[in-house]
């Protein structure tokens, strides 16, 4: 049995991780800001640990005791630095680390991390590589998972409201998308192993690559709306769009288009090569029962 720490523990991975090492007999903490949202994690046998990852003492304190831990960063989006947060959070996981003497580490990275500079929230992903690459003591993996299938949930208001599909990114241009179900998984199965060594980069691609065009062609078959339309709004538009509807405040948008931006020149996807190893199953044929189910129920 082996000591894990867990954060992001409500989220979508963070959550499926923690489940599949407890169901692997393993001792898990869970970390998170809402004690109610980690109860169903502690019915499974998790130990809660809840306080905020931008307060380093309380990192610290978390990160004590494990062999192993999980690095997410869950910067608040309404923030008016959102990179600065991430900063905190990214220096606050690396001190405690150093402080604990953390033998392993898995980074929740993304594809475009390499770039350092010009992917909008992702960036702060690339300062967090940057970091730990200092570690000289400490395995630490860096997953460099794919654009999120479950990005494309964000679509649901502008379908609801409008009658189409949109966003800023161009409906031709190809990217691999992947669910978060298939990082948890991988995350687990490394976690469980602890075969990284070093510091070392895997990807996690999901099963093809996939236009917006496609999406929202399959989309529309789940929902009903066999002729529902893509529109690629104007960067301008899309973050006053994001700001006004509640989803994030203005400093998120502007990191959200720029990362948009990065998607579509072709900088974000460029630093990585498909193989069947980081080939992920799930298809978004898949994922669009889980899209139809939001549509229907929000």
């Amino acid at each position: 049995m082996k000591n894990y720490v867990i954060t992001g523990a409500t989220g979508n991975i963070g959550k499926k991780l923690a489940t599949e090492l407890l169901s692997k007999g393993q001792k898990v903490k869970v970390v998170g800001r809402n004690a109610e949202k980690l109860q169903e994690l502690v019915s499974l046998g998790a130990e809660a640990l809840v306080g905020d990852v931008t307060e380093r003492n309380f990192v610290i304190k978390a990160f004590a005791g494990a062999d192993a831990v999980f690095c997410l960063i869950t910067p608040d989006f309404h923030s008016t630095d959102v990179r600065k947060e991430q900063n905190t959070i990214v220096e606050n996981y690396f001190e405690a680390v150093k402080a604990n003497k953390i033998s392993n580490v898995v980074l929740l990275s993304s594809v475009g991390a390499h770039l350092r500079k010009g992917a909008g929230v992702v960036d702060g992903l690339g300062y967090m590589e940057e970091l730990f690459s200092q570690l000289k003591d400490t395995n630490v993996l860096n997953l460099r998972p794919t654009y999120f299938m479950e990005n494309t949930l964000g679509m649901i208001g502008t379908i609801k409201q409008m009658g189409i599909a949109g966003n800023p990114v161009n409906p031709d241009v190809k990217l691999p998308m992947v669910a978060t179900k298939d990082i948890a998984a991988v995350a687990a199965k490394r976690l469980l192993n602890l075969d990284f060594k070093n510091n070392s980069i895997e990807f996690v691609l999901g099963p093809k690559e996939y236009s917006y065009g496609e999406i929202t062609s399959i989309v529309g078959k789940a929902i009903g709306k066999e002729d529902l339309k893509y529109v690629q709004f104007p960067y301008e538009d899309a973050a006053k769009a994001m700001v006004d509807s509640g989803y994030c405040g203005a400093d998120a948008a502007r990191l959200m288009v720029d990362l948009a931006k990065a998607i579509n020149d072709g900088t974000l996807l460029s630093g990585h090569t498909r193989t069947a190893a980081n080939t992920t199953l799930t298809t978004y044929d898949e994922f669009s029962k889980t899209f139809a189910w939001v549509y229907q129920n929000s």
